[in-house]
């Protein structure tokens, strides 16, 4: 299908001290309303369809400018040739490619990108580009069966998998605040808890309705095969605390420490991997889930502390109302002989 990707502003991208090209502009347009990944021969008989005046000498500048602007990205098969795919708000990615029938297969996981980040950063290695294409043959060419039509816009699965994501986790921290409700005995603590249920249900909602939107720019885009892949995250990343709660021996303040965990692991799983991908859909609502993320945890925190100060208080005053043992002592009816000696 059409990529539904706005058109980059050219003027903005433009190198400094050169002049606006029509000729270019055709060639980007072009390229950014294709699906999948074109040699620059396919390109080249592209906009001869849409230009026959255009030479292949200016196709294959314009594929270099949009590599160095960002435009474009360039993937090597093994078939001997550079392909190129959008790179311009569209997130970076993998490959599975079928040795048997040549098609590629795109997924996301940043869970690969921190490894390699990792083993470079024990190596002392800056890295530059991470590349990471797996070989092998697909479903199709193992059964004999026809392919599925799997062909979609990547920037919308990335946006349907990072919803999904999100409402995965507004669910168990839905289910996290309900329980806590029903556990915490502080009045002040079950309002904050049922305040924060209360936000999970609307936030909820929000994001559903946002999915039934996205799901109408392609009506088959639930069913096309998973593009982005977190380990743990598909259950919500509230589902452990909300069986934490459910032990023996949690008290008020164990269910502030439980949700104030939850709660910054949230924040800086949907901060660190919404900062590292490109600008798209996907990486607005990683960002958008974040700062909503970020103010829980705030709140959280603040309300611990006050109900650690208020536990403090209260044993504070029950050691001032203990009499002490000297006036213990003092209250006591004296014996008969104290009485006597006292006579």
């Amino acid at each position: 299908m059409a990529s539904s990707a706005a058109i980059p502003d050219l003027d903005r991208l433009r190198p400094a001290g050169t002049k606006r090209s029509s000729k270019r502009d055709l060639i980007v347009n072009a390229f950014l309303k294709q699906e999948g990944h074109l040699s620059a021969d396919d390109l080249v008989e592209l906009i001869k369809r849409e230009d026959h005046r255009i030479s292949r000498a200016t196709v294959y500048r314009t594929l270099l400018w949009m590599e160095e602007a960002g435009i474009a990205r360039k993937v090597d098969f093994g078939e001997g040739r550079f392909r190129f795919e959008h790179s311009y708000r569209h997130p970076r990615h993998f490959h599975l490619i079928c040795k048997t029938c040549n098609r590629s297969y795109e997924f996301l996981s940043s869970d690969i990108e921190a490894l390699v980040e990792e083993v470079a950063a024990a190596r002392a290695f800056t890295a530059r580009q991470s590349v990471v294409q797996i070989y092998g043959t697909c479903e199709s060419c193992s059964t004999g069966r026809a392919p599925d039509d799997t062909s979609s816009n990547s920037e919308l699965l990335f946006a349907r998998d990072a919803l999904r994501i999100a409402i995965a986790t507004e669910r168990s921290g839905m289910e996290f605040y309900g329980r806590g409700v029903k556990l915490v005995k502080d009045a002040r603590a079950r309002e904050i808890f049922r305040k924060l249920a209360t936000e999970e249900v609307h936030h909820l909602k929000t994001l559903e309705n946002r999915y039934q939107e996205l799901l109408k720019q392609d009506p088959q885009l639930e069913s096309r095969p998973t593009f982005l892949f977190f380990k743990g995250a598909a259950n919500g990343l509230f589902s452990t605390g909300a069986e934490q709660l459910t032990r023996d021996g949690v008290d008020d303040l164990e269910a502030y420490r439980i949700g104030i965990r939850c709660e910054r692991g949230s924040h800086r799983f949907f901060k660190r991997y919404g900062e590292r991908f490109e600008d798209s859909e996907g990486k607005r609502i990683f960002l958008e889930f974040a700062e909503e993320e970020r103010e829980h945890l705030e709140l959280l925190i603040r309300e611990y502390r006050q109900l650690v100060k208020r536990h403090r208080s209260d044993a504070g005053n029950k050691r001032r109302l203990k009499p002490s043992l000297s006036e213990r002592s003092s209250k006591r009816p004296k014996s008969k002989r104290a009485r006597s000696t006292a006579h």
